[in-house]
């Protein structure tokens, strides 16, 4: 995450000297009261609302909060007022910020039925998203790709509401292109028209529309952002996968929102390019789904879409083997406590992500009388399903240290996460304004956050064990962000009614 390698030096340092003061030890799994998945729902959802920045509506439930960054866009001429901090900074990165959006819409496509009242907020959180996303591409193209600048931001540890560091808008266009936050963008826009279509028809319209500008901007200008604007996003956000793989996300998000076969051949291009450089892999490939990497959320998109003449399921079905335990192509890492290794950096936002396709594509097999086959041995749909089940449960708190990891959820939570906004005094408990090195206290010290930022996740177990740091400067494990929650929202949203 982006504060993560700019203070990691610190953070090594300092882990040293409080490492046996902080270190929770793995032990052997407990099994506590049953999950309460609508519960967790709720504040997964309610997250949001403590990352939200601008001018704040009078709904607002995380009350700690207030106004900030009411001046982004100014130096661009541009309103790029609101949209999500990504994580415990105050920058506003565009491109996971596309994803969350992405994700929360995909979420709301496939399990609004589950969500009960929790529908609503799970708009509200989307179109804190979409709103940003639709200033940021008013212009044919030209999409404005980030509000901040990162390096002065994380040399201060400062509550949004105060934050005086420099807010410069930083754009992709047709002379300095950025495929993959364009392509990522377009793919969030036109999910998001599929969401908003019947609470909100015209709304979708206007999504839908921006969506596929988007899109032909992206497609035609190829290039990655890492290129066109280097230090300023890189090393925070670089996609070293590629943009190809967002390209084909949007395309197959435009058709779906279009019902149509409009962009089947940019579909077809990109995958062929993109199962080539799988073939070059001498171990097998290692599926990811994330903000940087699409393939294994593609695959699983076009499967449900796919036609007569497509065949994705070897792919989907590949995607599965390589996590299935009992698969004999199971090529995840596991700790021993069960949790699925996969980043060494918020390791949850892998979690989430794969659960969410373990679910979708267990859903989708369940209403085809489909099975999983890897090898010799056949999976029925209720496997992933379990799968998912189990990495739900065990950030919820059925793990070795019998602790979730969800911010507010359950009596034993992470009380110090990485996260400048919780771990400074609110202006309600300290109305003077804080300048860039006062809250520096606040990151340093032992005790809790005074601010609880209900339904954040932490980053969670990261090394191959079940060993968690409840240490702030130690981000590989404490810091939240906006897209390790956004596939949670469906993954709960599922077990709420199917647990």
């Amino acid at each position: 995450m982006a504060a993560t390698r700019v203070r990691f030096c610190l953070a090594l340092l300092m882990l040293v000297a409080s490492m046996a003061a902080w270190m929770m030890p793995s032990a052997v799994a407990g099994k506590g009261p049953p999950p309460n998945y609508a519960d967790a729902l709720s504040k997964c959802l309610m997250f949001y609302e403590g990352q939200r920045s601008g001018k704040l509506p009078p709904t607002q439930r995380a009350t700690w909060r207030k106004d900030s960054a009411l001046k982004d866009g100014q130096d661009a001429g541009v309103d790029l007022v609101g949209g999500y901090y990504d994580a415990g900074d105050n920058v506003k990165f565009g491109f996971p910020l596309a994803f969350t959006g992405t994700v929360l819409a995909w979420s709301i496509v496939e399990f609004s039925a589950d969500m009960g009242p929790e529908l609503v907020h799970a708009h509200e959180a989307l179109r804190w998203v979409t709103d940003y996303l639709m200033k940021a591409t008013t212009q044919r193209n030209r999409v404005f790709v980030q509000a901040g600048e990162p390096y002065s931001d994380h040399s201060c540890w400062q509550r949004p509401e105060d934050m005086d560091t420099p807010r410069p808008s930083f754009q992709v266009n047709d002379t300095h292109p950025g495929s993959e936050v364009a392509g990522e963008t377009a793919a969030a826009l036109a999910a998001a028209s599929i969401a908003f279509r019947s609470s909100d028809p015209a709304y979708a319209d206007n999504l839908l529309s921006r969506a596929k500008m988007v899109y032909d901007f992206a497609y035609k200008y190829q290039g990655s952002y890492a290129q066109s604007i280097g230090q300023w996003v890189c090393p925070f956000y670089c996609d070293f996968s590629g943009y190809e793989d967002e390209l084909v996300w949007g395309a197959a998000w435009l058709n779906r929102a279009t019902n149509s076969s409009d962009y089947t051949k940019h579909i077809t291009r990109g995958i062929q390019r993109i199962q080539r450089q799988m073939k070059l892999r001498v171990n097998g490939y290692d599926w990811q789904f994330s903000w940087e990497n699409k393939d294994a959320g593609n695959y699983i998109l076009l499967l449900l879409m796919q036609r007569k003449d497509d065949d994705y399921s070897t792919y989907a079905q590949n995607f599965a083997c390589s996590l299935l335990p009992q698969s004999p192509y199971m090529s995840t890492k596991y700790t021993p406590g069960g949790l699925i290794q996969k980043a060494s950096m918020a390791n949850l936002q892998a979690v989430t992500a794969l659960s969410f396709l373990l679910v979708v594509y267990g859903r989708h097999l369940g209403e085809v009388n489909g099975v999983v086959t890897c090898g010799n041995s056949t999976f029925p749909p209720s496997a992933l399903i379990d799968l998912a089940k189990s990495q739900a449960d065990y950030i919820l708190g059925d793990n070795p240290l019998q602790m979730s990891y969800m911010v507010g959820y359950g009596d034993k939570f992470p009380q110090r996460i990485h996260h400048r906004a919780a771990s400074v005094p609110s202006i309600d408990q300290h109305p003077q304004h804080l300048w860039c090195k006062d809250g520096t206290p606040y990151f340093l010290t032992d005790a809790p956050n005074p601010n609880v930022l209900v339904g954040a996740l932490a980053g969670g177990p990261n090394d191959g064990t079940d060993n968690y740091l409840d240490y702030r400067p130690w981000a590989n494990q404490s810091e939240p962000a906006t897209y390790v929650n956004a596939p949670f929202v469906g993954v709960l949203a599922y077990f709420s009614q199917h647990g």
